[in-house]
């Protein structure tokens, strides 16, 4: 069915509208599922970002889209494309049929009145283009009388007002802001010493889920990522889509109909507020050299918007500072002198770099150019290849005439072109060597100092009752104050994402006087001490944390080795040894195994369970579930039971249970799961939390009320320490709870 209607689209795309409704017909002219309409969508929404702005095809492309949003019931967003159609020059000749979708809209969304004058307007357009006896017209007839039987029914019977639900939507966060440090909770003080630099410090006892942090990207460039085919047909053209379809290219909500870019097909928005804003910023600038910067990297992409959203009266004045005096810009001692002069001792906050006259951390430019960029650390053949990356994309800018534009000297219109009877000057001007020596500088601080930005994202069609998802890389940010807190392989906080918004909270007991500590990305769950502190040189420090002192000063074996460890394939005792050669810790087993060997075995089991998703996604659950069996079976021959793939795969045959309606089998092997991420990440760590959240669901559709009440209760409790009660999972553990406790009481005594 996806493969047929991208077909369908691809014919409407090539303007082949005849040959399209052709095909439509072979099809039956059967209605969509909604999967469909939502690949529908993101057609549209592609092939109106390809075309030139203006043009008769992108209206055709709007009006489309409308009707898939409008069976997907997104009734405000299909009025908005429904505008935008009229106003891009829909063909009139088409319009009717639009303008009695809009009429339905205003009907379904119970304004009456707006819903009467569209059906009025309708009205004398199909009479003022005469021909009322064609069959199009008798058609749009046909369905204006139904919209009119409709609008005297909800007249006379008017529907209740949704009540939003306050119990959802009530609930905030107790806070109070620190007058020093923008966007920190009062219980956190901001210190500096030699060893660890800039670091936050509890004030006071925090509680686990006790809000620390809550700031918004000072800039942010997503990241497109990975390319995800909307079907498996064996068309040649282009269907794949990647972040940068599916989320504003600005705030980074997810997009439902996107408001192209009117300079290129790339930037994508979720509204005219967000392009206009976009392009008012910094866009006007980047549009032109869309493809320079995908070349290039983020990292220079995220240094240039620095540079745009400070202003080059800002960057100037830093940069100046910098040379002022004998010191080293680079030099982490020179940072520690504010933009005042020199602080005077015993100052407090007043000498912290970063912080302004006042003794207060801004997240300002001023507080992300003192981010320290280690140029000294840099081996040389990375700063090369960083300033090679600056110089292009400012030779760039000055080819292209972006030179004022990127100094805000004038608007838009003003824009200087390149004279092209002048002999192009290799050197650059001294203002964009200002602006190079600023990005150089943003491009090396980033790579200690970016934050990847995440979203939890559904896996698969996402159309099941059980919905599978994980986190992935939705942009790379600048968070000056998110920057102050420095690593631990045992954080005692979590960090969660609101589009640009991060918000840190405490995630156990943290009491006054303990530093605040967040993980870089390599955590004591997850890995080895020694694999730990590999990939944290990239940021140019040796990990002194608890985690790592009590592994790497002790003969004990770490946790993650002991459950991801191999067994022996004839007795399933643990297998030993830190050479090529493991052998059983059995002394009556005499087996022995190349630990090449059993990697290969455990990259085959891989491949396996892979084909067994693709089969899954296929819709061949049987066929699923005899192959994950199967690598189970497998996987018990070699894995000790603890490893973190057993437990994948009873996710995985829970999952295909939940998608054939056995709810009982699906929970029994959810369960299993659920105690080997416990075993790796704690009772109460957000992993547990995650897959508490798809249990709920699976005996909320199994109609295991007990049970489902006490696990919603528990999963409830620790996504709020790690999310927030705003959270869209916990949100939905509440309307599951409402749902069961609104069940009659001789129903919930039998269950």
């Amino acid at each position: 069915e996806e493969a047929a209607l991208v077909r369908l689209c691809q014919r409407v795309f090539t303007g082949k509208e005849p040959e399209a409704a052709s095909f439509y017909r072979e099809q039956g002219n059967r209605e969509f599922s909604r999967r469909q309409y939502w690949v529908a969508l993101r057609l549209y929404s592609k092939a109106a970002a390809h075309e030139p702005p203006g043009s008769p095809e992108v209206s055709v492309c709007f009006a489309n889209r409308s009707a898939a949003l409008f069976h997907l019931e997104h009734f405000e967003v299909c009025l908005e494309d429904i505008a935008r159609a009229e106003s891009h020059g829909y063909p009139d000749r088409l319009l009717p049929k639009v303008l009695l979708r809009k009429a339905e809209c205003l009907l379904c969304l119970g304004r009456l009145q707006d819903a009467a004058d569209a059906l009025n307007v309708v009205e004398s357009k199909i009479h003022m283009d005469g021909l009322v006896t064609s069959p199009i017209h008798q058609t749009l007839l046909k369905k204006l009388s139904q919209l009119k039987v409709k609008f005297h029914e909800k007249e006379r019977c008017p529907e209740p007002a949704r009540e939003a639900c306050a119990d959802m939507q009530g609930k905030s966060e107790i806070w109070e802001e620190n007058d020093s440090i923008s966007g920190a909770s009062s219980s956190l003080s901001l210190n500096y010493d030699t060893e660890r630099g800039r670091h936050l410090v509890a004030s006071q006892d925090i509680v686990p889920g006790q809000s620390l942090l809550k700031e918004e990207a000072f800039v942010s460039v997503l990241w497109p990522g990975e390319s995800l085919p909307l079907q498996d047909s064996e068309t040649a053209w282009d269907t794949r889509v990647t972040n940068a379809d599916l989320y504003c290219h600005r705030c980074l909500r997810q997009l439902l109909a996107s408001v192209p870019c009117q300079g290129c097909s790339y930037a994508k928005y979720c509204s005219q507020h967000c392009a206009d804003m976009a392009w008012e910023q910094y866009h006007r600038t980047e549009c032109s050299l869309g493809a320079l910067l995908l070349t290039l990297g983020v990292f220079c992409h995220v240094a240039l918007r620095t540079v745009l959203l400070a202003g080059f009266a800002e960057v100037n004045r830093l940069v100046e500072w910098s040379h002022s005096g004998d010191k080293d810009p680079y030099n982490p001692r020179a940072g520690c002198k504010c933009l005042s002069e020199a602080p005077e001792a015993g100052a407090g906050t007043r000498g912290i770099p970063g912080c302004n006259d006042s003794g207060q951390y801004h997240s300002s430019y001023q507080a992300v150019f003192h981010l320290l960029p280690h140029a000294e650390q840099h081996s040389p053949e990375h700063k090369f290849l960083c300033i090679l990356s600056v110089v292009a994309v400012c030779k760039q800018l000055q080819k292209v005439g972006l030179h004022a534009a990127v100094l805000n000297q004038e608007s838009t219109e003003q824009w200087p072109k390149p004279k092209t009877s002048e002999k192009a000057s290799d050197e650059l001007s001294p203002e964009l060597k200002t602006v190079a020596e600023a990005m150089l500088r943003h491009v090396l601080q980033l790579q200690c100092n970016a934050q990847a930005i995440t979203v939890i994202q559904e896996l698969g069609p996402g159309d099941g009752a059980v919905v599978n998802k994980k986190p992935v890389r939705l942009a790379t940010a600048f968070f000056p104050v998110l920057s102050l807190l420095n690593h631990s392989c045992c954080p005692n906080t979590s960090v969660s994402f609101s589009g640009t918004a991060a918000t840190v909270r405490a995630s156990q007991p943290i009491p006054r006087g303990q530093e605040i500590f967040h993980c870089y990305g390599p955590h004591q769950c997850r890995m080895r001490a020694a694999e730990r502190q590999q990939l944290l040189s990239q940021y140019f420090f040796e990990c002194r944390c608890r985690a790592c002192l009590d592994e790497l000063e002790s003969d004990v074996k770490s946790v993650v080795s002991m459950r991801n460890s191999f067994c022996c394939p004839s007795c399933q005792a643990p297998m030993q040894g830190e050479e090529d050669l493991l052998c059983c810790s059995n002394e009556a087993c005499a087996t022995s195994v190349s630990r090449e060997n059993l990697l290969c075995r455990l990259q085959d089991l891989q491949q396996h369970i892979k084909k067994a998703l693709d089969l899954l996604r296929d819709r061949k659950a049987d066929q699923a579930i005899k192959m994950l069996l199967k690598c189970q079976m497998d996987a018990g021959n070699f894995l000790s039971p603890e490893h973190l793939l057993m437990g994948e795969m009873e996710d995985h045959l829970a999952q295909v249970y939940a998608t054939l309606g056995k709810w009982q089998e699906a929970a029994r092997h959810l369960k299993k799961s659920i105690g080997i991420v416990e075993m790796h990440h704690g009772p109460s760590s957000v992993e547990t939390g995650h897959e508490l959240f798809k249990l709920a669901q699976i005996l909320f559709n199994g109609f295991a009320v007990s049970e489902a009440l006490s696990t919603i209760e528990r999963a409830e409790e620790i996504l709020s320490v790690h999310c927030g009660p705003q959270n869209a999972q916990i949100q939905e553990l509440q309307e599951m709870k409402t749902c069961l406790s609104e069940l009659p009481r001789s129903i919930l005594q039998r269950t």
